[in-house]
Protein backbone atom coordinates (compact mmCIF):
# COMPACT_ATOMS: atom_id res chain seq x y z
CA UNK A 1 0.00 0.00 0.00
CA UNK A 2 1.63 3.36 -0.90
CA UNK A 3 1.90 6.28 1.41
CA UNK A 4 -1.22 8.12 2.09
CA UNK A 5 -2.15 11.50 3.81
CA UNK A 6 -3.73 11.62 7.53
CA UNK A 7 -7.35 11.75 6.01
CA UNK A 8 -6.84 8.21 4.39
CA UNK A 9 -5.23 6.72 6.99
CA UNK A 10 -7.81 8.04 9.48
CA UNK A 11 -10.89 6.52 7.44
CA UNK A 12 -9.50 3.21 7.21
CA UNK A 13 -9.26 3.24 10.91
CA UNK A 14 -12.78 3.73 11.35
CA UNK A 15 -13.55 1.53 8.91
CA UNK A 16 -11.02 -1.05 10.72
CA UNK A 17 -12.78 -0.33 13.70
CA UNK A 18 -16.39 -0.50 12.62
CA UNK A 19 -15.79 -3.84 10.75
CA UNK A 20 -14.11 -5.44 13.51
CA UNK A 21 -17.25 -4.20 15.51
CA UNK A 22 -19.38 -6.21 13.65
CA UNK A 23 -17.70 -8.92 12.88
CA UNK A 24 -17.41 -9.04 17.16
CA UNK A 25 -21.06 -8.81 17.62
CA UNK A 26 -22.39 -11.24 14.95
CA UNK A 27 -19.46 -13.81 16.58
CA UNK A 28 -20.81 -13.60 19.68
CA UNK A 29 -24.06 -14.13 18.74
CA UNK A 30 -23.34 -17.31 16.35
CA UNK A 31 -23.37 -21.19 17.58
CA UNK A 32 -20.87 -23.01 18.41
CA UNK A 33 -20.06 -26.43 17.02
CA UNK A 34 -20.37 -29.46 19.62
CA UNK A 35 -22.70 -30.01 22.31
CA UNK A 36 -24.36 -27.73 24.55
CA UNK A 37 -23.78 -29.03 28.01
CA UNK A 38 -27.29 -30.01 29.30
CA UNK A 39 -27.22 -30.96 33.20
CA UNK A 40 -27.61 -34.26 34.11
CA UNK A 41 -31.29 -34.87 35.86
CA UNK A 42 -31.72 -35.26 39.12
CA UNK A 43 -32.93 -38.25 41.12
CA UNK A 44 -36.39 -38.89 41.45
CA UNK A 45 -36.27 -41.05 44.53
CA UNK A 46 -37.73 -39.46 47.71
CA UNK A 47 -35.58 -41.73 50.29
CA UNK A 48 -32.17 -43.30 50.40
CA UNK A 49 -32.79 -47.13 52.08
CA UNK A 50 -35.17 -49.61 50.40
CA UNK A 51 -37.21 -49.82 53.57
CA UNK A 52 -39.08 -47.29 54.39
CA UNK A 53 -37.35 -44.21 55.95
CA UNK A 54 -38.11 -44.46 59.58
CA UNK A 55 -38.79 -40.94 60.89
CA UNK A 56 -35.95 -41.23 64.03
CA UNK A 57 -34.13 -43.44 66.15
CA UNK A 58 -35.37 -45.38 68.90
CA UNK A 59 -35.10 -43.59 72.58
CA UNK A 60 -31.60 -43.84 73.74
CA UNK A 61 -29.05 -42.45 76.11
CA UNK A 62 -28.93 -38.41 74.97
CA UNK A 63 -32.67 -39.14 73.48
CA UNK A 64 -33.84 -40.47 70.17
CA UNK A 65 -33.19 -38.62 66.88
CA UNK A 66 -35.56 -37.39 64.46
CA UNK A 67 -35.03 -37.28 60.97
CA UNK A 68 -36.63 -33.65 59.19
CA UNK A 69 -36.70 -34.35 55.45
CA UNK A 70 -35.87 -31.50 53.53
CA UNK A 71 -35.21 -29.00 56.25
CA UNK A 72 -32.19 -26.37 55.77
CA UNK A 73 -28.74 -27.67 56.66
CA UNK A 74 -26.90 -25.15 58.85
CA UNK A 75 -23.13 -24.06 57.37
CA UNK A 76 -21.90 -24.44 60.44
CA UNK A 77 -23.41 -27.69 61.31
CA UNK A 78 -20.63 -28.75 64.07
CA UNK A 79 -22.13 -25.71 66.31
CA UNK A 80 -25.39 -28.09 66.75
CA UNK A 81 -22.72 -30.09 69.41
CA UNK A 82 -22.41 -27.36 71.53
CA UNK A 83 -18.98 -27.13 72.11
CA UNK A 84 -16.90 -23.90 72.66
CA UNK A 85 -14.07 -26.07 72.46
CA UNK A 86 -15.08 -27.67 68.95
CA UNK A 87 -15.88 -24.85 67.52
CA UNK A 88 -12.63 -22.81 68.27
CA UNK A 89 -10.52 -25.60 66.96
CA UNK A 90 -12.82 -25.63 63.60
CA UNK A 91 -12.19 -21.81 62.95
CA UNK A 92 -8.93 -22.30 63.77
CA UNK A 93 -8.38 -25.04 60.79
CA UNK A 94 -10.65 -22.90 58.86
CA UNK A 95 -7.90 -19.99 59.04
CA UNK A 96 -4.87 -22.11 58.85
CA UNK A 97 -5.24 -25.55 57.32
CA UNK A 98 -2.67 -25.80 55.15
CA UNK A 99 -4.45 -28.41 52.58
CA UNK A 100 -7.47 -25.74 52.14
CA UNK A 101 -5.07 -22.86 51.02
CA UNK A 102 -3.84 -24.97 48.49
CA UNK A 103 -7.44 -25.85 47.13
CA UNK A 104 -7.88 -21.74 47.46
CA UNK A 105 -5.46 -20.54 46.00
CA UNK A 106 -6.17 -23.51 43.13
CA UNK A 107 -9.74 -21.76 42.85
CA UNK A 108 -7.99 -18.56 42.28
CA UNK A 109 -5.16 -19.68 39.60
CA UNK A 110 -8.52 -21.18 37.62
CA UNK A 111 -10.31 -18.25 37.83
CA UNK A 112 -7.35 -16.03 36.43
CA UNK A 113 -7.02 -18.60 34.11
CA UNK A 114 -10.96 -17.92 32.69
CA UNK A 115 -9.99 -13.91 32.84
CA UNK A 116 -7.55 -14.41 30.58
CA UNK A 117 -9.15 -17.15 28.42
CA UNK A 118 -11.70 -14.29 27.56
CA UNK A 119 -9.01 -12.03 25.85
CA UNK A 120 -9.56 -13.67 22.49
CA UNK A 121 -12.81 -12.50 22.24
CA UNK A 122 -11.46 -9.16 21.78
CA UNK A 123 -9.35 -7.75 19.42
CA UNK A 124 -5.63 -7.55 20.28
CA UNK A 125 -3.18 -4.53 19.44
CA UNK A 126 0.36 -4.72 19.67
CA UNK A 127 2.90 -2.02 18.93
CA UNK A 128 6.55 -1.79 18.60
CA UNK A 129 9.56 0.86 17.16
CA UNK A 130 12.50 -0.41 15.25
CA UNK A 131 15.59 1.40 14.29
CA UNK A 132 17.77 -0.36 11.90
CA UNK A 133 20.77 0.81 9.86
CA UNK A 134 21.00 0.00 6.48
CA UNK A 135 22.85 0.02 2.94
CA UNK A 136 21.46 0.64 -0.12
CA UNK A 137 23.20 0.05 -3.50
CA UNK A 138 22.16 1.76 -6.69
CA UNK A 139 24.12 -0.54 -8.95
CA UNK A 140 21.91 -3.73 -8.99
CA UNK A 141 19.50 -1.13 -9.77
CA UNK A 142 20.83 -0.23 -12.92
CA UNK A 143 21.89 3.24 -11.21
CA UNK A 144 25.63 4.67 -11.59
CA UNK A 145 25.77 6.77 -8.04
CA UNK A 146 27.99 4.07 -5.24
CA UNK A 147 26.33 2.63 -2.01
CA UNK A 148 24.79 4.69 0.03
CA UNK A 149 23.99 4.33 4.09
CA UNK A 150 21.36 5.45 6.06
CA UNK A 151 19.26 5.04 8.99
CA UNK A 152 15.26 3.86 9.11
CA UNK A 153 12.77 4.55 11.89
CA UNK A 154 10.19 2.30 11.90
CA UNK A 155 6.77 2.29 14.12
CA UNK A 156 3.91 -0.02 13.74
CA UNK A 157 0.88 -0.96 15.25
CA UNK A 158 -1.34 -4.32 14.36
CA UNK A 159 -4.81 -4.90 15.58
CA UNK A 160 -5.71 -8.94 15.07
CA UNK A 161 -8.88 -10.35 15.72
CA UNK A 162 -9.90 -14.01 15.53
CA UNK A 163 -13.20 -14.21 13.88
CA UNK A 164 -14.53 -17.00 16.37
CA UNK A 165 -17.14 -18.38 13.24
CA UNK A 166 -17.59 -21.91 14.16
CA UNK A 167 -17.20 -21.43 18.62
CA UNK A 168 -13.59 -23.59 18.94
CA UNK A 169 -12.41 -20.60 21.28
CA UNK A 170 -15.55 -20.13 23.04
CA UNK A 171 -15.63 -23.56 23.98
CA UNK A 172 -12.22 -23.38 25.03
CA UNK A 173 -13.53 -20.70 27.62
CA UNK A 174 -16.31 -22.94 28.32
CA UNK A 175 -14.11 -25.44 29.35
CA UNK A 176 -11.73 -23.11 31.42
CA UNK A 177 -15.18 -21.94 33.18
CA UNK A 178 -15.73 -25.48 33.81
CA UNK A 179 -12.59 -26.15 35.80
CA UNK A 180 -13.44 -23.02 37.57
CA UNK A 181 -16.43 -24.92 39.13
CA UNK A 182 -14.05 -27.78 40.03
CA UNK A 183 -11.71 -26.04 41.94
CA UNK A 184 -14.63 -24.04 43.37
CA UNK A 185 -16.25 -27.12 44.57
CA UNK A 186 -12.84 -29.27 45.23
CA UNK A 187 -12.55 -25.97 47.80
CA UNK A 188 -16.00 -26.74 48.84
CA UNK A 189 -15.55 -30.31 49.77
CA UNK A 190 -12.06 -29.73 51.00
CA UNK A 191 -13.80 -27.46 53.41
CA UNK A 192 -16.22 -29.89 54.76
CA UNK A 193 -13.85 -32.69 54.93
CA UNK A 194 -11.84 -30.27 57.17
CA UNK A 195 -14.67 -29.73 59.56
CA UNK A 196 -15.78 -33.52 59.44
CA UNK A 197 -12.65 -35.15 60.59
CA UNK A 198 -11.88 -32.37 63.26
CA UNK A 199 -15.33 -33.20 64.12
CA UNK A 200 -14.64 -37.01 64.43
CA UNK A 201 -11.02 -36.63 65.65
CA UNK A 202 -12.54 -34.33 68.70
CA UNK A 203 -15.12 -36.91 69.52
CA UNK A 204 -12.52 -39.62 68.87
CA UNK A 205 -10.33 -37.63 71.61
CA UNK A 206 -12.89 -37.82 74.38
CA UNK A 207 -13.57 -41.66 73.48
CA UNK A 208 -9.89 -42.39 73.92
CA UNK A 209 -9.31 -40.92 76.91
CA UNK A 210 -12.73 -41.90 78.42
CA UNK A 211 -11.73 -45.74 77.69
CA UNK A 212 -8.39 -45.00 79.08
CA UNK A 213 -10.04 -43.92 82.26
CA UNK A 214 -11.71 -46.98 82.35
CA UNK A 215 -8.84 -49.84 81.12
CA UNK A 216 -6.67 -47.69 84.01
CA UNK A 217 -9.75 -48.22 86.40
CA UNK A 218 -9.95 -52.21 85.97
CA UNK A 219 -6.41 -52.39 85.71
CA UNK A 220 -6.12 -51.32 89.25
CA UNK A 221 -9.03 -53.53 90.66
CA UNK A 222 -7.45 -56.47 88.66
CA UNK A 223 -4.26 -55.27 90.45
CA UNK A 224 -5.83 -55.49 93.91
CA UNK A 225 -7.52 -58.62 93.01
CA UNK A 226 -4.57 -60.54 91.99
CA UNK A 227 -3.03 -59.05 95.69
CA UNK A 228 -5.62 -60.65 97.72
CA UNK A 229 -5.60 -64.03 95.90
CA UNK A 230 -1.91 -64.73 95.61
CA UNK A 231 -2.37 -64.07 99.68
CA UNK A 232 -5.30 -66.33 99.25
CA UNK A 233 -2.81 -69.01 97.19
CA UNK A 234 -0.26 -68.85 99.58
CA UNK A 235 -2.10 -69.78 102.36
CA UNK A 236 -3.43 -72.63 100.97
CA UNK A 237 -7.48 -71.30 100.89
CA UNK A 238 -7.63 -71.14 96.73
CA UNK A 239 -5.41 -73.26 94.68
CA UNK A 240 -2.22 -71.30 92.79
CA UNK A 241 -4.22 -71.67 89.23
CA UNK A 242 -6.56 -68.69 90.56
CA UNK A 243 -3.82 -66.84 90.65
CA UNK A 244 -2.59 -67.22 87.20
CA UNK A 245 -5.86 -66.93 86.23
CA UNK A 246 -6.60 -63.45 87.81
CA UNK A 247 -2.79 -62.43 86.43
CA UNK A 248 -3.85 -63.77 82.99
CA UNK A 249 -6.13 -60.89 82.87
CA UNK A 250 -4.38 -58.11 84.46
CA UNK A 251 -1.89 -58.60 81.79
CA UNK A 252 -4.38 -59.12 78.99
CA UNK A 253 -5.95 -55.80 80.07
CA UNK A 254 -2.61 -54.12 80.70
CA UNK A 255 -1.41 -54.71 76.52
CA UNK A 256 -4.75 -52.56 75.52
CA UNK A 257 -3.78 -49.60 77.22
CA UNK A 258 -0.51 -48.36 75.28
CA UNK A 259 -2.25 -49.25 72.13
CA UNK A 260 -5.44 -46.75 73.34
CA UNK A 261 -2.36 -44.20 74.49
CA UNK A 262 -0.79 -44.74 70.91
CA UNK A 263 -5.11 -43.59 69.41
CA UNK A 264 -4.65 -40.89 71.47
CA UNK A 265 -1.40 -39.75 70.54
CA UNK A 266 -2.11 -40.02 66.62
CA UNK A 267 -5.26 -38.18 67.16
CA UNK A 268 -3.82 -34.86 69.21
CA UNK A 269 -1.71 -34.80 66.61
CA UNK A 270 -3.87 -34.94 63.55
CA UNK A 271 -5.90 -32.14 65.05
CA UNK A 272 -2.80 -30.09 65.19
CA UNK A 273 -2.39 -31.16 62.09
CA UNK A 274 -5.35 -29.99 60.70
CA UNK A 275 -5.30 -26.90 62.81
CA UNK A 276 -1.99 -25.70 60.72
CA UNK A 277 -0.01 -26.21 63.53
CA UNK A 278 2.51 -28.82 64.40
CA UNK A 279 2.57 -31.04 67.05
CA UNK A 280 5.10 -29.89 68.97
CA UNK A 281 3.73 -26.38 69.25
CA UNK A 282 0.33 -26.84 69.87
CA UNK A 283 -1.86 -29.16 71.53
CA UNK A 284 -5.41 -29.38 71.14
CA UNK A 285 -8.06 -28.49 73.84
CA UNK A 286 -9.27 -31.54 76.05
CA UNK A 287 -13.06 -32.35 75.82
CA UNK A 288 -15.42 -35.11 77.90
CA UNK A 289 -17.95 -36.32 76.64
CA UNK A 290 -20.30 -34.26 78.71
CA UNK A 291 -19.30 -31.03 76.98
CA UNK A 292 -20.64 -32.68 73.64
CA UNK A 293 -24.58 -32.37 73.09
CA UNK A 294 -26.04 -35.02 70.40
CA UNK A 295 -27.70 -33.45 68.05
CA UNK A 296 -31.99 -34.22 68.48
CA UNK A 297 -33.32 -32.86 65.48
CA UNK A 298 -31.37 -33.78 62.26
CA UNK A 299 -32.16 -32.62 58.24
CA UNK A 300 -32.42 -34.97 55.60
CA UNK A 301 -32.23 -33.48 52.06
CA UNK A 302 -34.26 -34.99 49.32
CA UNK A 303 -32.34 -36.97 46.72
CA UNK A 304 -32.70 -34.30 43.89
CA UNK A 305 -31.52 -31.90 46.67
CA UNK A 306 -28.41 -33.72 47.64
CA UNK A 307 -26.67 -33.60 43.75
CA UNK A 308 -27.33 -29.94 44.19
CA UNK A 309 -25.55 -29.88 47.35
CA UNK A 310 -22.68 -32.66 47.95
CA UNK A 311 -19.18 -30.74 46.66
CA UNK A 312 -17.89 -34.29 45.18
CA UNK A 313 -21.27 -34.46 42.81
CA UNK A 314 -20.94 -31.29 41.74
CA UNK A 315 -17.30 -31.53 40.48
CA UNK A 316 -17.66 -34.96 38.72
CA UNK A 317 -20.84 -32.60 36.98
CA UNK A 318 -18.00 -29.92 36.44
CA UNK A 319 -16.04 -32.56 34.97
CA UNK A 320 -18.45 -33.33 33.20
CA UNK A 321 -19.44 -29.54 31.51
CA UNK A 322 -15.74 -29.62 30.75
CA UNK A 323 -15.72 -32.90 28.91
CA UNK A 324 -18.30 -31.53 26.88
CA UNK A 325 -17.09 -28.13 25.91
CA UNK A 326 -13.96 -30.38 24.82
CA UNK A 327 -15.83 -31.97 22.20
CA UNK A 328 -16.68 -28.63 20.74
CA UNK A 329 -12.67 -27.66 20.83
CA UNK A 330 -11.89 -30.75 18.84
CA UNK A 331 -14.74 -30.64 16.60
CA UNK A 332 -13.89 -26.59 15.57
CA UNK A 333 -10.51 -27.98 14.72
CA UNK A 334 -11.59 -30.00 11.77
CA UNK A 335 -13.01 -26.21 10.32
CA UNK A 336 -11.39 -23.49 9.12
CA UNK A 337 -9.98 -20.52 11.33
CA UNK A 338 -10.76 -16.52 9.76
CA UNK A 339 -8.73 -14.36 11.19
CA UNK A 340 -8.99 -10.57 10.94
CA UNK A 341 -5.39 -8.23 10.68
CA UNK A 342 -4.51 -4.46 10.08
CA UNK A 343 -1.35 -2.58 10.47
CA UNK A 344 -1.12 0.76 10.81
CA UNK A 345 2.41 2.62 10.55
CA UNK A 346 5.26 5.47 10.04
CA UNK A 347 8.44 5.07 8.10
CA UNK A 348 10.83 7.48 8.23
CA UNK A 349 14.87 7.82 7.61
CA UNK A 350 15.03 10.68 10.30
CA UNK A 351 13.18 10.81 13.55
CA UNK A 352 12.46 14.35 12.64
CA UNK A 353 10.04 13.81 9.96
CA UNK A 354 8.56 10.12 11.35
CA UNK A 355 5.40 11.27 12.47
CA UNK A 356 4.56 13.22 9.36
CA UNK A 357 1.77 12.57 6.78
CA UNK A 358 3.95 11.47 3.95
CA UNK A 359 5.88 8.54 6.40
CA UNK A 360 2.48 6.46 7.41
CA UNK A 361 1.02 3.27 5.91
CA UNK A 362 -1.26 0.86 6.64
CA UNK A 363 -2.71 -2.45 5.55
CA UNK A 364 -5.17 -4.53 6.19
CA UNK A 365 -6.28 -7.96 5.12
CA UNK A 366 -8.37 -11.43 6.18
CA UNK A 367 -6.60 -14.91 6.50
CA UNK A 368 -8.51 -18.57 6.10
CA UNK A 369 -6.75 -21.49 7.11
CA UNK A 370 -8.27 -24.62 7.26
CA UNK A 371 -6.85 -28.32 7.48
CA UNK A 372 -6.93 -30.36 4.08
CA UNK A 373 -4.09 -33.20 4.81
CA UNK A 374 -3.68 -34.53 8.11
CA UNK A 375 -4.57 -37.87 8.02
CA UNK A 376 -6.41 -39.56 10.67
CA UNK A 377 -5.50 -37.26 13.49
CA UNK A 378 -8.24 -34.76 13.95
CA UNK A 379 -11.10 -37.06 13.15
CA UNK A 380 -9.10 -39.15 15.97
CA UNK A 381 -8.75 -36.12 18.40
CA UNK A 382 -12.79 -35.40 18.37
CA UNK A 383 -13.33 -39.30 18.92
CA UNK A 384 -11.16 -39.16 22.02
CA UNK A 385 -12.80 -36.32 23.60
CA UNK A 386 -16.35 -38.09 22.96
CA UNK A 387 -14.88 -41.11 24.91
CA UNK A 388 -13.32 -38.96 27.80
CA UNK A 389 -17.01 -37.14 28.09
CA UNK A 390 -18.60 -40.65 28.02
CA UNK A 391 -15.70 -41.74 31.05
CA UNK A 392 -17.32 -38.31 32.49
CA UNK A 393 -20.50 -39.78 32.25
CA UNK A 394 -19.97 -42.66 33.61
CA UNK A 395 -17.74 -40.86 36.27
CA UNK A 396 -20.39 -38.45 37.74
CA UNK A 397 -23.22 -41.79 37.90
CA UNK A 398 -21.11 -43.86 40.04
CA UNK A 399 -20.52 -40.42 42.36
CA UNK A 400 -24.05 -40.03 42.34
CA UNK A 401 -24.72 -43.51 43.39
CA UNK A 402 -21.70 -43.15 46.10
CA UNK A 403 -22.99 -40.21 47.57
CA UNK A 404 -27.09 -42.05 48.03
CA UNK A 405 -25.18 -44.84 49.82
CA UNK A 406 -23.52 -42.88 51.82
CA UNK A 407 -26.31 -41.03 52.93
CA UNK A 408 -28.31 -44.26 53.46
CA UNK A 409 -25.30 -45.86 55.25
CA UNK A 410 -25.42 -42.95 57.87
CA UNK A 411 -29.31 -42.93 58.16
CA UNK A 412 -28.89 -46.90 58.88
CA UNK A 413 -26.03 -46.29 61.23
CA UNK A 414 -27.73 -44.04 63.31
CA UNK A 415 -30.67 -46.34 63.78
CA UNK A 416 -27.72 -49.17 64.78
CA UNK A 417 -26.32 -47.14 67.12
CA UNK A 418 -29.19 -45.75 69.37
CA UNK A 419 -30.07 -49.57 69.62
CA UNK A 420 -26.69 -50.44 70.28
CA UNK A 421 -26.31 -47.71 73.10
CA UNK A 422 -29.83 -48.38 74.37
CA UNK A 423 -28.37 -52.07 74.88
CA UNK A 424 -24.67 -50.68 76.62
CA UNK A 425 -27.09 -48.44 78.62
CA UNK A 426 -28.98 -51.34 79.83
CA UNK A 427 -26.04 -53.17 80.79
CA UNK A 428 -24.21 -50.55 82.15
CA UNK A 429 -27.45 -50.21 84.88
CA UNK A 430 -27.57 -53.13 85.39
CA UNK A 431 -23.89 -53.79 86.28
CA UNK A 432 -24.22 -50.66 88.41
CA UNK A 433 -27.30 -51.83 90.77
CA UNK A 434 -24.99 -55.12 90.91
CA UNK A 435 -22.33 -53.51 92.17
CA UNK A 436 -24.37 -51.73 94.53
CA UNK A 437 -26.12 -54.79 95.70
CA UNK A 438 -22.45 -56.47 95.84
CA UNK A 439 -21.10 -53.48 97.86
CA UNK A 440 -24.03 -53.68 100.31
CA UNK A 441 -23.90 -57.63 101.09
CA UNK A 442 -20.03 -57.01 101.34
CA UNK A 443 -19.64 -54.66 104.33
CA UNK A 444 -22.70 -56.81 105.53
CA UNK A 445 -20.26 -59.70 105.68
CA UNK A 446 -22.33 -62.06 103.61
CA UNK A 447 -19.67 -61.96 100.64
CA UNK A 448 -16.42 -61.58 100.27
CA UNK A 449 -13.97 -58.56 98.68
CA UNK A 450 -13.35 -60.69 95.53
CA UNK A 451 -16.78 -61.35 94.47
CA UNK A 452 -17.31 -57.60 95.70
CA UNK A 453 -13.95 -56.44 93.43
CA UNK A 454 -15.48 -59.10 90.74
CA UNK A 455 -18.67 -57.08 90.07
CA UNK A 456 -16.63 -54.13 89.97
CA UNK A 457 -14.56 -55.33 87.17
CA UNK A 458 -17.77 -56.19 85.23
CA UNK A 459 -19.13 -52.37 85.35
CA UNK A 460 -15.95 -51.17 84.34
CA UNK A 461 -16.29 -52.94 81.38
CA UNK A 462 -19.61 -52.27 81.02
CA UNK A 463 -19.00 -48.60 81.07
CA UNK A 464 -16.15 -49.30 78.26
CA UNK A 465 -18.80 -50.63 75.89
CA UNK A 466 -21.43 -47.38 76.70
CA UNK A 467 -18.02 -45.22 76.13
CA UNK A 468 -17.36 -46.95 72.91
CA UNK A 469 -20.99 -46.86 71.86
CA UNK A 470 -21.92 -43.27 72.72
CA UNK A 471 -18.58 -42.14 70.78
CA UNK A 472 -19.77 -44.22 67.41
CA UNK A 473 -23.27 -42.78 67.85
CA UNK A 474 -21.63 -39.19 67.90
CA UNK A 475 -19.45 -39.55 65.05
CA UNK A 476 -22.37 -40.87 62.84
CA UNK A 477 -23.69 -38.33 63.43
CA UNK A 478 -21.32 -35.79 62.18
CA UNK A 479 -20.88 -38.10 59.54
CA UNK A 480 -24.79 -37.52 58.13
CA UNK A 481 -24.18 -34.37 57.73
CA UNK A 482 -20.90 -35.00 55.94
CA UNK A 483 -22.84 -37.04 53.41
CA UNK A 484 -25.59 -34.07 53.17
CA UNK A 485 -22.96 -31.81 52.09
CA UNK A 486 -22.79 -29.81 54.96
CA UNK A 487 -24.52 -26.93 54.29
CA UNK A 488 -22.11 -25.08 52.98
CA UNK A 489 -24.05 -23.19 50.24
CA UNK A 490 -26.15 -21.61 53.31
CA UNK A 491 -22.85 -19.66 53.99
CA UNK A 492 -22.50 -16.52 54.09
CA UNK A 493 -19.93 -14.66 51.95
CA UNK A 494 -16.56 -15.93 53.94
CA UNK A 495 -12.86 -16.85 52.96
CA UNK A 496 -13.64 -20.15 51.57
CA UNK A 497 -14.26 -18.80 48.37
CA UNK A 498 -17.98 -19.18 48.85
CA UNK A 499 -19.08 -17.19 46.10
CA UNK A 500 -20.79 -18.69 42.71
CA UNK A 501 -18.57 -20.19 40.38
CA UNK A 502 -21.19 -19.34 37.35
CA UNK A 503 -20.68 -15.76 38.27
CA UNK A 504 -17.02 -15.55 37.84
CA UNK A 505 -16.46 -13.58 34.43
CA UNK A 506 -20.04 -13.98 33.32
CA UNK A 507 -20.08 -10.16 32.99
CA UNK A 508 -17.85 -10.84 29.66
CA UNK A 509 -19.06 -13.66 27.74
CA UNK A 510 -21.93 -16.16 28.95
CA UNK A 511 -20.88 -19.86 29.26
CA UNK A 512 -22.58 -22.14 26.46
CA UNK A 513 -25.81 -24.17 27.51
CA UNK A 514 -24.80 -23.53 31.33
CA UNK A 515 -28.34 -23.30 32.13
CA UNK A 516 -29.95 -26.39 30.95
CA UNK A 517 -31.07 -29.29 32.24
CA UNK A 518 -31.83 -33.00 32.06
CA UNK A 519 -30.14 -35.94 29.73
CA UNK A 520 -27.15 -34.78 27.55
CA UNK A 521 -26.64 -36.73 24.45
CA UNK A 522 -23.99 -35.78 21.98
Amino acid sequence: MPNSGAGACRSARDYLLTTLCVVLSGCLTACAVGPDFVRPTAPVAKRYTYEQQPAGTIVAEGGAQRFENGATIAADWWRLFDCPKLDAVVMQSVANNPTLQVAQASLRQSEDNLRAGYGIFFPQLSASFQPTRQRFSPARFGQSSGPSTFNLYTFTTTVSYVLDVFGGERRTVEGLGAQVDVQYYNTQGTYLTLSGNIVNATVAEAAYQAEIGATEQMIGFLEEQSSIVGAQATTGIVPYSNLLSIQSQLATTEATLPPLRQQLAHTRHLLATLAGQAPADWAPPRVAFSELKLPDDLPVSLPSDLVRQRPDVLVAEAQLHSASAQIGVATAAMLPNFDLTANYGLNSTTLATLFGSSAAFWTMGASLATPVIQGPTLWFQRKAAIDAYQQAVANYRQTVLGSLAQVADALDALQHDAEALNAQSRALKAAGEALHLMQASYQAGTVNYLQFLIADFQYQQANLGYVQALGQRLQDTAALFVALGGGWWNAPQSAIGNQSAEKAGSSVIPRVGAQKVGANPL
